[in-house]
């Protein structure tokens, strides 16, 4: 009789990253992260100290006094930047997931070239498509309104929301979207009732990211909305720069002010966005 052995699984042994990369891969880091430390560290510098040479690597003798400076002049301007965040968000969201659905499944005629012109959409420079805007809005009377803002920002975000809606939709199973069929929902109870629940991260995805276009904008706010009584926290900074001097901890703390939502939001919604992201890539 022959002996047969039997052989045990071997156990995966976890491999040991090689020390330089570790390395390596805290030099970018730091690298990366270096603007944010020092736009924090100038924040909490005194005046007298921004000046020094060589420069204070880290705040000494830390004041508070452009924290004090944010809280009492930009208030107002962050309310309105995040009026215009949501509201270019539920523009964003109102058109382009009816968009998205009906290139993905309802057989839309030049599906295709629509597609396209949207890529290249998000090819024209801001400048250039503000300048255009500018012109419509003087013959509009949009010009300095918060609801203008809404609506450039929105020409960037829509674009982009489209496209990912009609890669995420494209993937839904047809079989579901049949059975709903033959329980006698239309088109429209279809789309609210399957459709929409089940893109909860490509809602999260665009969501995101059309607030954080319309909270970090800066070329359509200063061309539209430069002469308004609202203006966003991009526009609020240039309180604090004046013909002679320039109040470096206020603009560096009005900064980190507008930074916090947008980390906030990125940290919370990183897994939704890592899904919503990847949505339509394979199928």
């Amino acid at each position: 009789m022959t002996r047969t052995t039997v052989r045990r699984p071997q156990r995966w042994r976890r491999r040991r990253r090689p020390w330089f990369k570790t390395a390596l891969g805290l030099v970018f880091t730091a690298a990366m992260l270096f603007p944010a430390y020092w736009m924090l560290n100038v924040s909490l510098t005194d005046t007298a100290n921004l000046r020094a040479s060589p420069p204070h690597w880290y705040p000494k003798e830390p004041t508070f006094d452009g924290y004090a400076a944010v809280l009492g002049d930009q208030l107002p301007n962050l309310a309105t930047s995040l009026l215009v965040g949501l509201g270019c968000v539920a523009l964003t969201l109102a058109v382009a997931a009816p968009a998205g659905y009906a290139l993905a499944r309802l057989r839309t005629p030049g599906a295709g070239a629509i597609g396209f012109l949207l890529l290249v959409a998000q090819m024209i420079p801001g400048v250039v498509m503000a300048m255009g805007l500018y012109a419509a809005y003087v013959r509009l009377g949009w010009l300095n309104t918060v609801w203008g803002l809404v609506v450039a920002d929105s020409t960037i975000a829509v674009p982009f929301g489209v496209m990912l809606f009609t890669a995420f939709m494209s993937t839904l199973p047809e079989e579901v979207l049949q059975a709903a069929k033959v329980d006698g929902a239309g088109t429209g109870r279809t789309f609210v009732s399957i459709v929409l629940p089940v893109s909860r991260n490509a809602i999260i995805t665009v969501s995101l990211f059309a607030f954080l276009w319309a909270w970090s904008d800066f070329v359509f706010a200063s061309t539209l909305a430069r002469n308004s009584d609202l203006v966003p926290i991009t526009l609020g900074i240039y309180d604090y720069i004046g013909n002679n001097t320039t109040q470096w901890n206020a603009i560096m703390a009005t900064a980190v002010v507008a930074s916090v939502p947008a980390g906030v939001l990125l940290v919370a919604a990183q897994r939704y966005v890592a899904g919503g992201v990847t949505a339509g890539a394979v199928k």
